[in-house]
């Protein structure tokens, strides 16, 4: 016990005879940890921000847009343009794979105004069903309901920023009424605030029943009078979206007459395909960051090995009188060991707590939308303390062997 003390005070006191060496040893090991996790850290804020957008927008969505069916197959410049119908989101929801689907009529020329205000957002025709499929949590009232649908009731449920714009003085919108046009519909329910910031449209709409949009507000510039905007549909489990999407695309070429195999005539949009690919891009790019971290304490380890193999040069003769006085191997092999572990561990130790106060500083900021606050990821520091203790291990075993297997004579000899 005491040799060990003695061993660990030596260590501590030629550190500190040689502080602008370890200093500048010790920093590039800190920076490395740091960097990695912090690198790490914002990856994962990132993937954690678009992870909660792409849950505020809905899980298992599945969309069906109109698209450009071929004359001649095999053709798609000879093709034509084709409108969804509400035929086609009925067949879409008989699927054996499909939860529930709402065709959608969408108009962005509607103005919207009340005694307080004005706007001009999205006006959007749904079913009650929709909420099924995208669910908008509401801050006050009540969704569509099947009887505002059957009944064509002109009322309407509105967005967070809506509000804001049609009753600025921040008064309870319900069972106020607001003209679509001139047409009169009265406000039964606000749908809570999606996200963090400005940019999601859902804030800015309004949601009326289906078949009053249908009635008063039909898509312009269609010849089809049963035309809708597109086709609103979920799975019935999470595995079930791709087949859903192929039995949906099936339905649209049959009713529109062409071949279910030409992916050129579709357009679709399929939430978890989506959230696998980005998932997919962020674990690529934390292997990569992970990467350039391991490298850099790689580097890091290999300067220690270099400061301890001078250090072991300049007191080649210390060693030699040391061991002449009666240190054993196994003494001198300790003392080079805890020198070259202690400023690998101690240097990395900085660096995780640097990572976290500063990630605890940025915590503090406003962050901007789509990314989440960054933090250390417990894997990564996981990984960042073990390659850490494989180099300390590696940057002292080295140079205090070569220094224990020294013939006492020939440190002595030395210059």
């Amino acid at each position: 016990m005491r040799l060990a003390l003695d061993i660990i005070g030596q260590t501590f006191r030629i550190l500190w005879a040689h502080k602008l060496r370890s200093f500048l040893t010790m920093f590039g090991i800190a920076w490395g940890v740091g960097s990695l996790l912090l690198l790490v850290g914002l990856g994962e804020g990132f993937r954690s921000g678009n992870r909660r957008e792409m849950k505020s927008f809905g899980e298992d969505i599945e969309f069906v847009f109109p698209g450009r069916a071929p004359a001649v197959a095999g053709n798609m410049s000879s093709g034509h343009p084709y409108k969804l119908t509400i035929q086609d989101a009925k067949d879409i929801a008989q699927l054996p794979h499909v939860r529930s689907a709402s065709p959608v009529l969408q108009r962005e020329d509607i103005r919207e105004v009340s005694e307080f205000g004005n706007s001009n957002g999205q006006v959007v025709g749904i079913l009650p069903v929709f909420n099924d499929i995208r669910y908008l949590p509401l801050s006050k009232g009540r969704w569509l309901n099947d009887l505002d649908e059957t009944q064509r009731r002109d009322v309407a449920v509105i967005g967070d920023e809506m509000v804001k714009n049609l009753f600025p003085d921040k008064q309870n919108p319900l069972g106020h009424q607001i003209l679509l046009n001139g047409r009169s519909f009265e406000v039964i329910g606000v749908v809570q605030r999606v996200g963090k910031g400005d940019e999601n449209s859902t804030n800015n709409r309004v949601f009326i029943p289906f078949s009053a949009m249908h009635t008063y507000f039909p898509l312009k510039q269609s010849q089809e009078d049963n035309a809708v905007s597109f086709i609103n549909f979920r799975p019935i489990t999470h595995d079930d979206h791709a087949v859903a999407m192929k039995e949906a695309k099936s339905i649209v070429a049959r009713n529109h007459g062409f071949d279910a195999a030409n992916d050129d005539a579709f357009e679709a949009w399929d939430s978890a395909k989506s959230a696998e690919m980005v998932g997919k891009i962020f674990d690529a790019m934390n292997v990569f960051l992970g990467g350039v971290g391991i490298v850099t304490l790689a580097l890091g380890a290999i300067g220690i090995i270099n400061i301890m193999l001078v250090a072991v040069t300049e007191r080649t003769r210390e060693i030699g009188l040391r061991k002449a006085l009666g240190a054993t191997n196994r003494s001198v092999l300790a003392q080079f060991f805890l020198e070259g572990t202690f400023l690998t561990l101690f240097s990395g130790g900085l660096g995780l707590i640097g990572a976290i106060g500063f990630c605890a500083l940025l915590a503090q900021l406003p962050a901007p939308d789509g990314f989440d606050t960054p933090r250390v990821v417990p894997m990564s520091a996981a990984v960042a303390i073990g390659t850490l203790a494989l180099a300390g291990v590696i940057a002292g075993l080295y140079p205090a062997r070569k220094a224990a297997l020294m013939a006492p004579v020939d440190a002595l000899r030395a210059e």
